[in-house]
């Protein structure tokens, strides 16, 4: 991207006469930009020319040293040399095994997902150092105890390999030597975690197996005791048996998570992100704020694929935020754009983020159900996030790119239109009942195909050398991006062990509706406040096993259907990455944007809005999770969501328009209050609500529309 001054696209709406901007005429951005360029004063061009504008490369950002800063799974050894080698061997060795079970069919029970959690367990004391690392170097060494601690990983999942029968036949009698090993395994796995997670999970794992040990000798009068436990049965069953940390968490990692990981990896190795970005460009870059949208659709349409939402900062953030700052947005307001829509990606189907393959075993609806029931909130999010951007672009008068910056679409759209396939083939199989094993493999072929297809396209024939060296590559990559997610799963299992062996689940379920009196909006208030404080510590999946297993049975207690009750949960655990404190994707925005990080975040929180107000209107009308709460016939139904999913998005406008302060033209506070009020109201389902909320819009536009004509006018 050219950073010529002449190149530039600059504002050409100055706030002093933001009120009287005709909003047709801004959106025909690439002759206003012509007209304009030449009106700039000396004064903006000198400081066009001295501003820094982080664009990659030329910007001086390393997207590795950025990550490492706010990723902790990123704060990885790079390593050269043997112990490079050795890494790359295991990692690939980890994705044929399981895109072999993926293929032929799983392995029985602690088969499939002992070897699974060893391999990244293995990886872990390979690649991440004791002390995280604050820069990216590339070494040969690696100290002598991690390779006592990886041999040692290896060894604890092999037990289950080489004892299986003899476990089976003892049936929970444990030998001595079974303590052994899994205390050993416990604590290999409770330091994995530290490493790749952080100490928030750990100490939360570690006060539940406390609890364990210890909560028999609480009160009998308290919820929380417990009938006593040996310290055998405890760290047995954690490592031994299938509930604790070879439970439910564990054997979706194994199967389903981790080739979906891999088909991400694909997709993104084939070139379909670069192609969604570019096609994001050609639709709206040309629009009012037209890098800000791109960077909202490219980055829900990424996010879905790669799960992480500092991950995906990065990668889309290094394109979308220089050109948002180009065309006039301030460096936090940019950041901020770029991270809520990251983050949302983990909420928008078909893909969505690993904690909703979770979800499917918990709730015990297929993924496609999962997928299709958070497809209208996941709308109304990025509906929220580009309305604001939208009225902000308004507001401040700031275009779109010119012509000559923007790619052509038609030209994409022709050539490109089969990157897309993949996601619409896992979209269909998973809508169509198939099993999320089935699609991921399937999308797996749709990618391979791309790319020997790219791959001719570019070489006029087949070069099997490339193939297979991108190939392995990938499934080098695969590897890697799944060792956090199982590694958490593994410690998060060690919460749910102790959770079904003491009963604490329905315990703590009954506490928070006995703390709340009983009263709904009570629970769903503690229960979003527990989400976000324990997500800002603990990543995503963790946090939903964790809330699920504790916090979702309360909303369930009072009648919340199932889906709507851990859709509540996912979405709080998720917004942690851009609620301050600690808003990981955000503070990564503004490290590219060159931004304040408390300030984008709150920025961020600002834009995401609906992911803070979406859930709870999920519960009060679960209509707009699919959830038939009547008896309507089917027509009936369709009509109602069609009809709910409208009002909400208009609903969406009405608190776009209040938060930017800006409609028709800029808006006095108590015509702020009264849209975001109306807003609210369009967003809860129900015709009282609808047509109020939609009179008071039409009342403020019309008050606007005449205070804009008085001000053309004088």
């Amino acid at each position: 991207m050219s950073k010529d001054n002449n190149e530039k696209f600059i504002p050409s709406v100055d706030e002093e006469h933001i009120d009287t901007v005709d909003e047709e005429n801004i959106e025909n951005s690439d002759i206003v930009y012509k007209e304009n360029t030449d009106k700039v004063d000396e004064e903006k061009k000198d400081n066009d020319e001295e501003e820094v504008i982080y664009t990659g490369e030329s910007s001086g950002i390393d997207a590795d040293e950025l990550m490492v800063q706010y990723d902790r799974e990123s704060a990885f050894r790079r390593l050269i040399g043997f112990p490079g080698k050795l890494v790359f061997f295991i990692a690939v060795s980890w994705s044929v095994f399981q895109l072999y079970t993926g293929f032929f069919g799983t392995f029985p029970s602690t088969l499939q997902r002992a070897p699974h959690l060893a391999s990244a367990l293995t990886l872990v004391y390979l690649l991440y150092p004791a002390k995280r690392e604050k820069s990216v170097e590339f070494t040969k060494h690696i100290p002598w105890y991690d390779y006592i601690l990886a041999a040692a990983s290896v060894f604890v999942g092999s037990y289950h390999i080489i004892f299986y029968d003899a476990l089976l036949l003892r049936a929970g009698s444990f030998t001595q030597f079974d303590v052994i090993v899994s205390v050993i395994a416990i604590l290999l796995l409770l330091e994995a975690a530290r490493r790749v997670a952080g100490v928030v999970i750990v100490s939360v794992a570690s006060t539940f197996l406390i609890y364990a040990f210890f909560g028999q000798h609480l009160p009998r009068t308290s919820f929380l005791f417990h009938a006593p436990f040996t310290f055998k049965r405890v760290v047995c069953t954690e490592w031994l048996g299938s509930e604790g940390i070879l439970g439910t968490p564990i054997y979706v990692s194994s199967t389903f998570i981790f080739l979906f990981l891999v088909f991400a990896t694909f997709l993104k190795k084939s070139g379909v992100g670069d192609w969604m970005t570019n096609l994001a460009t050609a639709a709206v870059g040309g629009q009012v704020g037209g890098p800000a949208k791109t960077a909202v659709i490219a980055s829900g349409l990424q996010g879905t694929v790669s799960g992480s939402s500092v991950g995906n900062v990065v990668s889309t953030g290094s394109i979308t935020i220089p050109l948002m700052k180009e065309t006039g947005y301030d460096p936090n307001f940019a950041g901020a754009v770029e991270a809520a829509a990251s983050t949302g990606g983990q909420i928008m189907p078909p893909i969505m983020g690993a904690a909703a393959f979770i979800m499917t075993e918990y709730v015990g609806v297929t993924y496609g159900t999962v997928a299709t029931s958070a497809a209208i909130p996941a709308i109304l999010y990025f509906s929220g996030i580009f309305l604001n951007v939208h009225y902000e672009a308004l507001k401040k008068g700031l275009l779109g790119l010119p012509k000559e910056k923007r790619p052509d679409g038609r030209k994409l759209a022709k050539e490109g239109w089969f990157m897309i396939l993949p996601v619409i083939l896992i979209f269909g199989l998973l809508i169509g009942g198939s099993s999320a094993m089935k699609a991921a493999m399937y999308g797996i072929i749709g990618c391979i195909i791309i790319w020997i297809i790219n791959i001719i396209r570019e070489e006029k024939r087949f070069d099997i050398i490339r193939f297979v060296k991108m190939f392995i590559e990938s499934l080098d990559e695969s590897a890697r991006s799944a060792i956090t997610v199982a590694i958490t799963c593994g410690t998060a299992g060690v919460i749910v062990g102790v959770v079904t062996m003491t009963g604490l689940g329905l315990k703590m379920a009954d506490g928070v509706v006995t703390l709340a009196g009983g009263n709904l909006l009570l629970t769903m208030i503690f229960t979003m406040f527990s989400s976000i404080i324990l997500g800002m510590g603990v990543p995503t999946t963790a946090n939903y096993i964790i809330q699920a297993t504790i916090s979702a049975p309360a909303l369930v207690a009072l009648d919340v259907p199932p889906i709507a009750a851990h859709l509540f949960v996912f979405y709080f655990g998720i917004v942690a990455d851009i609620t301050p404190p600690v808003a990981l994707a955000a503070f990564a925005g503004a490290g590219i944007a060159g931004g304040q990080p408390m300030k984008t975040g709150f920025t961020a929180t600002r834009l995401g809005i609906a992911a803070y107000i979406g859930p709870y209107m999920l519960v009060y009308n679960p209509i707009l999770v699919l959830v038939n709460t009547g008896n309507y016939s089917t027509p009936i139904f369709i009509l109602m969501v069609i009809k709910s999913a409208i009002t909400a998005i208009i609903g969406m406008v009405g608190l776009a328009t209040g938060f930017t302060r800006y409609f028709k033209t800029n808006c006095k506070i108590w015509e702020s209050i009264i849209l975001i009020i109306a807003g609210l109201m369009l967003v809860e389902p129900g015709t009282v609500t609808d047509i109020a909320g939609g009179a008071m819009m039409v009342a403020i536009y019309l008050i606007q529309k005449r205070r804009v004509a008085k001000a053309a006018v004088s």
